[in-house]
């Protein structure tokens, strides 16, 4: 896969998300951090089977991350590690993406969708990206009016839509190319 200047913004962006902590590397802490925080933001107890499963599904992608990743092995990936696994295939195709991704948004959405519509409302919208991503209420409203209906509900499938877009569009237009606010 070719690490486009546009891509490379997205990727930092997004590297930056996983940052729980902010030292300038992903490890495993951050996304059991990012799973606490989540379950937390929506209730749930620590052995609430929701809960479980997702932070089952954050280790899992952690595990995946790290094994394609972290290049040199000391448990913590870089942002050029995390670029370069992309550059080396870590998601080919959407169809590639779908099969690990598809898994972790149902185990998302069955947490943030309270009332299991396949739909998020605004607040469930601002919930899940501020406590699993650090994302501003600011940029988690904006791209949930850009991505919502005509009810002001944001569907399972225009999230994915929206995350395919965010990693495999070179076009600034699409929506999912900011779906984690401004890249800068």
């Amino acid at each position: 896969m070719e690490i486009t200047a546009f891509l490379a913004r997205k990727l930092a962006r997004r590297f930056r998300t996983y940052d729980s902590d902010g030292d300038g590397f992903i490890e495993r802490a951050d996304f059991t951090q990012a799973g606490e925080r989540t379950t937390k933001a929506f209730g749930l107890a620590h052995d609430d089977p929701k809960a479980l499963r997702f932070h089952d599904m954050l280790i899992a992608l952690w595990e995946q991350l790290s094994a394609v990743a972290d290049q040199d092995r000391d448990g913590r990936i870089s942002v050029e590690e995390y670029k370069k696994a992309f550059a080396n295939g870590l998601l080919e195709t959407p169809e590639s993406f779908d099969e690990g991704y598809v898994p972790f948004l149902d185990a998302l959405m069955a947490i943030a969708d309270e009332d299991g519509d396949g739909k998020l409302t605004l607040e469930e919208h601002v919930a899940w990206t501020g406590a699993l991503m650090n994302l501003s209420e600011a940029n988690a409203r904006g791209i949930h009016d850009l991505l919502s209906d005509e009810d002001g509900l944001l569907s399972t499938q225009a999230l994915l839509e929206a995350i395919r877009e965010f990693y495999f569009s070179e076009d600034p237009a699409e929506a999912g190319n900011w779906l984690l606010g401004s890249l800068d």
